[in-house]
């Protein structure tokens, strides 16, 4: 899927809007805890750690997908800054980048419900922790699945891009399956005016991860002091309403 849409994910995410939203909460964090180099896990096309970069920090990136990490250098060179993206999975990091190496580690945009079972989700916790130096910090961005598995929650509100006479609609929603994982859904409508629509559909498969096994298998992993928080702004965590679920750890 990730192949597939590194393409158009920088018309599908509104970075200027985003980075707005989030930074300076990400940015607080970092400075609270005296953190100057970050590892971004699952970075996509790099947009983080370039404008981190862009502050002042010693950042590096990586993804499984050597689509999203070609777009990533490529996004770098535009913004005329040096950043190391490598192609590398949850678990392969601290062999990419080696051990305690980092002062933060930031796993955003909900890229951990991708893996699909508890054992991989403490391979790639405990990857985290091997990357990070002692007392580092650890920030996760997940989707608040506590509310979307209670009220059952399809959809997600669509995206639209227009540039140079050309328009895409990205529309996401899941499906529930019987084994309890979610068939993650995204369909791309585009359009070269006067034209008429084409249409692209993308699956993957993931697994809604609930805050308490995500608090269980942090603790597992080394880390303490879990704070919760409900978006990127830094709103109070609310299991039925906050459209995601933060966590900001620290390793022991």
């Amino acid at each position: 899927m990730y192949e597939t849409l590194s393409a158009d994910y920088d018309r599908f995410v509104d970075w200027p809007s985003r980075l707005t939203l989030e930074l300076p909460f990400i940015t607080d964090k970092l400075k609270e805890r005296g953190a100057r180099t970050i590892l971004d896990a699952a970075t996509g096309t790099g947009m983080h750690a370039i404008a981190l970069v862009q502050q002042g920090y010693e950042a590096a990136g990586a993804d499984i997908s050597h689509g999203m990490v070609e777009q990533a250098r490529m996004n770098a060179k535009s913004a005329g800054v040096q950043v190391r993206f490598e192609i590398a999975a949850f678990g392969e990091l601290v062999h990419t980048f080696g051990a305690a190496g980092f002062d933060a580690v930031l796993c955003l945009g909900n890229s951990l419900p991708h893996l699909l079972s508890r054992r991989d989700l403490d391979k790639a916790l405990g990857d985290f922790a091997a990357c990070l130096k002692p007392g580092g910090m650890l920030l996760i961005q997940n989707r608040n699945f506590d509310a979307v598995i209670a009220n059952h929650t399809r959809w997600m509100e669509p995206q639209s891009h227009s540039e140079k006479g050309t328009e895409w609609i990205f529309q996401r929603f899941y499906d529930f399956e019987m084994d309890g994982l979610l068939t993650f859904n995204m369909v791309i409508l585009k359009r070269h005016a006067p034209g008429s629509w084409t249409q692209q559909v993308m699956t993957s498969r993931m697994r809604p991860m609930l805050k308490v096994e995500l608090s269980l298998s942090l603790l597992e992993a080394g880390f303490n002091s879990l704070t919760p928080y409900g978006d990127m702004s830094g709103a109070s965590y609310d299991p039925d309403k906050s459209p995601n679920l933060i966590v900001l750890a620290r390793k022991h």
